[in-house]
């Protein structure tokens, strides 16, 4: 009787999950008429005006000083013309101008209808936007004055095995994007792509961005709790352990050694073990800082900070644990390691030192600390169930899938809500593009904070995943959001805290270069990978063989190895930037920097 009630009962509820299943017999005749393509080409545009924006800003500030320096040739030809007068003509010039001394406003110069005019020279600066406060160029800041040495030591060597480590992972990336291009360059097998490639994700993952993301959050979480760092110490074995880990990986990675097929976990245990007590050292030091704060709140930027840390510690033991590591219950566990590596690490890691830098940079306070709140907490809630959606259509039970993709839906509430706060901070100092070089890497980075998020939910839709993937899509998705989010706000990041620790600038030239090349790079591969991606997608669909998808990504792969070649020689000029701005100043240099500090002090 109960085997007989259970039968009825699975035969009244599942024929709809079970057709549900089944029904994965989509048509691709109308695809690029489906809300997630769609949606996906309205995002591309939104990347394309911002950079006509920024780049418009360029040309007219450019032709604003072309107009300058006109007219700065017109007052030097007035002066020679002065020195050819004679001396009847100067007393009279001379008269008007001690006449102009004591002139007064009457009032109803700003809102007259004549032409305004400073003939009498008063004006030093003007703004066009009233509710716009002038904001004061580029310069140099005492900061550096009130940052123990200890600190700034601790900053830049961070920072600076990341510079390292991030021009090392790209050059073993860019040599493995010309061997689809080449594929005859070598013949030895520490070198085949299936060994550089997980050198290069690893490297950029764990050497570059996580080292120079921990550097910058040294400065944040003693800066925002008003506080020195609780050990130097455990600052410098974390150092240590993270950099050893990175090293050993890619030399074990390069020699076959590895840890199978899990993507961004191809370390073995022993050495993710190093990496893993490098973060719990750092979240320790961190945590007693805050702990031991000067003042009683919290600033946002360390939940995020915080959060980060203990997310990424918690999903690194997971990940690793042997009794997940079969079947279908390892690929739960890579969807769950890997996104949430992406997204409680980096994403949640980086955008803390955002709530820190950019409104720091603007001298202005974030816009909302309730828009952060909102999307820190719907950031904890929804982004621990989407890794899954990199599995639709695998054979993981069909409600983990579906739930993958809502939660994936309910991603558009954090991202939406930091997006709106960063852009709100930033308004009103948008002419700031032209003179500062913070401004447009911040720019970048939160819109393709917006643009990449949204793409990835709705590349989680069941039909973008039925054309997009496995295929070099998902290679333009992962850039876009690693490349475009993370690396260009650690880029705005480091370049606004560094001058200010160190007292050394960069030049204004090569940064510009730096911004383009790597915008510019990124963007050509980008969009060659996405289409490449989708060619070869709806080659697959049709049925046609897989020499064929191959052979029409060439011209493709070409301008990805273009792209790329973009990208790491903007990773160039940013090492040496980085040296320009952390260099050893000489010692008259120094002497002439402080007194001059002291001057404007007195």
């Amino acid at each position: 009787m109960k085997k007989s009630s259970l039968t009825i009962l699975l035969m009244t509820f599942l024929p709809s999950i079970l057709m549900a299943q089944g029904s994965t017999d989509l048509s691709t005749e109308n695809w690029m008429t489906s809300p997630g393509i769609i949606g996906t080409f309205i995002l591309i545009a939104i990347v394309v005006l911002i950079a006509v924006f920024i780049l418009s800003v360029r040309v007219s500030t450019y032709v604003e000083s072309m107009k300058k320096k006109q007219f700065e040739k017109k007052n030097l030809e007035f002066s020679e013309e002065l020195i050819r007068m004679d001396e009847s003509e100067i007393d009279s010039i001379l008269e008007k101008r001690k006449a102009a001394k004591a002139y007064k406003l009457s009032g109803n110069e700003l809102g007259s209808d004549v032409l305004a005019q400073d003939d009498k020279g008063m004006i030093n600066r003007v703004t066009h936007e009233p509710n716009n406060p002038l904001v004061d160029q580029k310069k140099k800041s005492p900061l550096s004055l009130e940052t123990p040495e200890k600190l700034k030591k601790v900053v830049i060597y961070y920072i600076g095995a990341s510079v390292f480590w991030l021009v090392f992972g790209t050059l073993v990336g860019q040599y493995a994007g010309m061997k689809f291009v080449w594929p005859e360059m070598d013949h030895l097998s520490f070198l085949g792509f299936g060994r550089l490639r997980p050198v290069h994700t690893n490297t950029v993952f764990w050497g570059w961005a996580s080292l120079a993301m921990l550097g910058l959050g040294y400065f944040v979480i003693t800066r925002t709790s008003n506080n020195t760092l609780f050990s130097y110490k455990l600052a410098w074995r974390a150092w240590r352990l993270i950099n050893l880990s990175v090293l050993l990986g890619n030399i074990f990675l390069m020699a076959g050694i590895n840890n199978g097929g899990g993507e961004y976990r191809e370390y073995i245990w022993p050495i993710a073990v190093l990496f893993m007590l490098g973060l719990i050292i750092t979240f320790f030091n961190f945590y007693k800082t805050v702990a031991t704060r000067k003042i009683s709140e919290i600033y946002i930027s360390n939940w995020y900070i915080l959060a980060g840390l203990l997310w990424t510690i918690t999903l690194s033991v997971i990940g690793y644990l042997p009794n997940y590591q079969d079947g279908l219950g390892e690929t739960v566990i890579q969807g769950y390691y890997m996104h949430q590596g992406v997204g409680m690490w980096f994403m949640t890691y980086t955008l803390g030192l955002v709530y820190y830098y950019l409104p720091s940079s603007l001298n202005k306070p974030i816009y909302s600390y309730s828009l952060g709140v909102l999307a820190f907490w719907t950031q904890m809630l929804f982004y621990t169930l989407i890794g899954t959606h990199h599995f639709v259509f695998s054979p993981l039970p069909w409600w983990l899938q579906t739930v993958a993709i809502v939660f994936s839906m309910g991603m558009f509430i954090p991202v939406v809500a930091g997006s709106t706060n960063f852009l709100m901070t930033m308004r009103g100092s948008w002419r700031q593009i032209s003179s500062s070089y913070v401004l447009p890497f911040f720019l970048v980075g939160v819109i393709f904070y917006f643009v990449g998020s949204t793409q990835g939910s709705l590349q989680a839709f069941r039909f973008t995943n039925f054309v997009w993937h496995f295929t070099d899509f998902n290679v333009a998705h992962s850039h876009m959001t690693m490349y475009g989010i993370i690396c260009f706000l650690l880029w705005a990041c480091i370049y606004a805290i560094l001058p200010k620790i160190t007292g050394r600038e960069p030049k204004q030239f090569f940064v510009g270069i730096h911004f383009w090349f790597a915008f510019i790079g990124m963007f050509a591969y980008m969009l060659s990978m996405m289409a490449g991606g989708t060619l070869k997608g709806l080659s697959w669909i049709e049925g046609n063989p897989f020499i064929e998808s191959v052979i029409l990504m060439k011209k493709f792969w070409v301008w990805r190895a273009i792209g790329g070649s973009m990208m790491f020689i903007s990773h160039l000029i940013f090492a040496y930037n980085f040296y320009v701005m952390t260099r050893k100043q000489p010692e008259l240099e120094m002497q002439v920097a402080a007194s001059i500090q002291t001057d404007k002090t007195i």
